[in-house]
């Protein structure tokens, strides 16, 4: 597969996060994960949409979640941005932490660091930005290949 490169901007809406859900899991498909791999993928990208457009933009309608979409025959990338006050990675709660396992903060980033491959923050003016990136292994590779 060439590179390729979609971008979007959307309204802070559960409608945007079901956008930037079904065009993760669409892209992973398209490059060759598997279906699980593909599942994962498109919740982790969920995760951080989810986190854009409630906790970064609070459903504001004049907020807007930006969505990158890229695909190496090596990797796919999902960047997610927000207009929010920005968030600070270290100081969001362990949820494994036995004083936080009743607390609903937290989780969502967890799951997004298990899933993906790599998970970078960058505070934006406004707002955070998250890359999720997930590497294509050999063996998705094979299977790849072995279907064309």
């Amino acid at each position: 597969m060439n590179a390729s490169r979609v971008s979007y901007t959307l309204e802070s809406t559960l409608e945007s996060v079901n956008k930037a859900e079904q065009t993760a899991r669409d892209l992973a498909v398209r490059c060759g994960f598997p279906e699980e791999e593909a599942d994962r993928i498109s919740m982790a990208v969920r995760e951080a949409a989810v986190n854009a457009v409630l906790h970064g933009n609070h459903y504001d309608q004049d907020k807007r979640m930006f969505a990158v979409f890229e695909a190496t025959p090596d990797a796919i990338s999902i960047t997610i941005r927000d207009e929010g006050s920005g968030l600070i990675p270290d100081e969001v709660p362990d949820p494994l932490a036995p004083e936080n396992l009743l607390k609903q903060s937290g989780r969502g980033i967890f799951l997004i660091r298990a899933f993906m491959d790599e998970v970078r923050f960058r505070k934006m003016d406004p707002g955070t930005e998250i890359t999720l990136i997930k590497h294509m292994r050999g063996e998705d590779r094979e299977i790849k290949e072995a279907s064309k």
